[in-house]
């Protein structure tokens, strides 16, 4: 019995891995600025194949949902690491590389939001899009949101798009709809989307919405990860 419990497990990990074999980037929450105007992030992995790993930057102005001026920094590393390794040295060198981005914005790293929100499946997003509800006790409270995804094209030709529909119920009974990303941006090889994290801002009721993608890649999919905010 022991032995067709350790081969069924065998079986799921394999399927799982054909199913979304490519890289998977780890995302790392950097934090606000003291003035609650920038958030920062960071994503890091190693690319199948070569084992190169690499790492970006992302600075971002929250009243505009647009990311500040060169607040958008890349590295790649021309050396392949040990199989194993899962690529965080490229993160250290991204961030000792560009430590003048988060001074110039005014970003301490110790200064972090509250966590409203967190995925725990491990499943990508639904094409279909998905719901989910969540809320904030500090301030009372609570959301509703919906991300709604739109595709066009196949294969090659895949482009993609989505927005979130974001209904907010105050304590007093009061209640707002906001949408949150830009449809309009149509992304291509995206094949879906999901809501993978949410975080209050420390100084007033800005979010940062944390969006799973997977990008059609030769060996299945690319995870990786962008942010969407709303300042209302």
């Amino acid at each position: 019995m022991l032995k067709k419990i350790f081969f069924l497990a065998a079986v799921v990990v394999r399927c799982g891995a054909v199913l979304w074999a490519g890289d998977t980037a780890s995302f790392v929450d950097l934090g606000f600025s003291r003035d609650g105007a920038v958030y920062m992030f960071a994503q890091y992995g190693v690319v199948l194949g070569t084992l190169k790993p690499w790492a970006e930057l992302y600075a971002v102005d929250i009243a505009k949902n647009d990311f500040v001026s060169g607040g958008k920094l890349s590295y790649s590393s021309v050396n392949s690491l040990n199989a194993g390794n899962d690529g965080i040295g490229a993160f250290y060198r991204i961030i000792a590389q560009n430590s003048v981005l988060a001074d110039r914005h005014g970003v301490d790293f110790l200064h972090q939001g509250q966590p409203l929100y967190v995925a725990l499946d491990a499943e990508g997003g639904n094409p279909q899009g998905e719901r989910i509800d969540f809320r904030d006790f500090e301030r009372g409270f609570s959301y509703q949101a919906r991300l709604v995804p739109s595709a066009e094209g196949t294969g090659a030709g895949l482009k993609s798009s989505f927005y979130i529909d974001l209904e907010r119920n105050g304590p007093a009974g009061d209640r707002k709809s906001f949408t949150v990303g830009n449809p309009g941006v149509r992304r291509p090889l995206i094949a879906t989307y999901k809501i993978k994290r949410v975080i209050a801002s420390p100084l007033d009721n800005s979010l940062i919405f944390v969006i799973e993608t997977r990008k059609q890649a030769a060996n299945g999919y690319d995870v990786r990860y962008m942010i969407e905010t709303l300042h209302p």
